[in-house]
């Protein structure tokens, strides 16, 4: 077997068609860079949007404060009246024994 050496002697053969894909394919990557280039560079010129701390009103502070407290007002009374079943419950239980 005999090793082919490479020198400026050497020749290879490229059809047309593959000529015509790699320029394709390089002008296609080029042109994506050139485009990426130019969003970036756009990107950079645009102004930047702050958006501001969402400002609690003193009255929106005092209605939620006061929902609050009502839930727990009304949580109350619940346990309240639980604890009333639970303790005819219990009577009803021991009745029962």
């Amino acid at each position: 077997m005999a090793s082919k050496e490479l020198n400026e002697n050497t020749a290879f053969q490229v059809s047309i068609k593959t000529l015509l894909a790699i320029g394709t394919a390089m002008a296609t990557v080029i042109s994506m860079w050139f485009i990426l280039q130019a969003d970036i560079e756009e990107a950079r010129n645009l102004p930047v949007i702050e958006i501001p701390a969402p400002e609690v009103t003193r009255m929106e502070f005092d209605m939620k404060d006061q929902m609050i407290r009502n839930t727990i007002l009304t949580t109350q009374e619940d346990v309240k009246e639980i604890k009333e079943d639970i303790k005819r419950i219990e009577e009803k239980l021991d009745k029962l024994r």
